[in-house]
């Protein structure tokens, strides 16, 4: 029985080292690895997590794994480094993007050398939301995978601009209640008080941040509640 116990204890103890080194080297490669990722990035953390796996359950020898993965960490964060600095080895290592179409014309051989077939394209296309490749000027596949449209001027959204409006500039939306809870941080930098948080939320029919699931304000004058309760607004 004791015998069990010190192996589960052990392989708790080297499952948490295993998800601490995972973080910290997440940290290190950078956020893009959680985002939109390159070949070499899918392959990396693909790799990294296989031996975060081996690591967690690798009880006589723990140190080899646990090497493996500090080694590829610090490869992946050297070449990141590399190719910030280098246009030759961030065309050699990320690859370079592609134009599939242009100006009416699809580019057989570039959707070869992306591994596309022309079902695959068209799908990307309507993912897009682009029905229709007469209204498209350009399509680009990007090193990491997606594909960027640029349309036809015709056919591409009125702007402001196009109809001689100048609309006030949008700022982003910052939270000053989560949960019922005062974000008092978030109030404090946008100049804001307390107080006039409170008074906002009475003038709505709310009497406490308690009521309240999220309150958004847009940077003006305008605080959006969502109350905790779901109700008709």
């Amino acid at each position: 029985m004791s015998e069990i116990l010190s192996q589960v204890g052990l392989t708790a103890l080297t499952a948490l080292l295993s998800i601490v080194v995972m973080f910290l080297l997440t940290k290190l490669m950078g956020a893009k690895q959680v985002s939109q990722m390159t070949m070499f990035d899918y392959v990396t953390g693909i790799t990294v997590g296989s031996i975060a796996a081996e690591l967690a359950t690798e009880l006589e020898e723990p140190v080899k794994p646990l090497t493996a993965m500090v080694v590829y960490g610090f490869v992946a964060a050297l070449i990141s480094i590399a190719t910030c600095k280098s246009l030759k080895i961030r065309a050699w290592i990320t690859g370079k993007p592609l134009v599939l179409l242009e100006n009416g014309v699809i580019y057989r051989k570039n959707l070869k050398k992306a591994k596309l077939d022309l079902n695959e394209f068209l799908t990307y296309c309507r993912i897009g939301g682009w029905f229709d490749l007469n209204q498209l000027q350009t399509a680009v596949l990007e090193h990491n995978g997606s594909v960027s449209f640029l349309p036809k001027e015709k056919d591409r959204p009125a702007t402001p601009t196009d109809l001689d409006l100048s609309p006030k500039q949008s700022n982003l939306q910052t939270p000053f209640i989560m949960d019922g809870r005062l974000l008092r941080d978030n109030i404090r930098r946008a100049g804001k008080e307390e107080a006039w948080v409170q008074r906002t939320l009475l003038r709505q029919g709310y009497q406490n941040e308690g009521e309240v699931f999220l309150a958004v304000w847009d940077g003006n004058e305008k605080l959006t509640v969502f109350p905790m309760n779901e109700r008709a607004l």
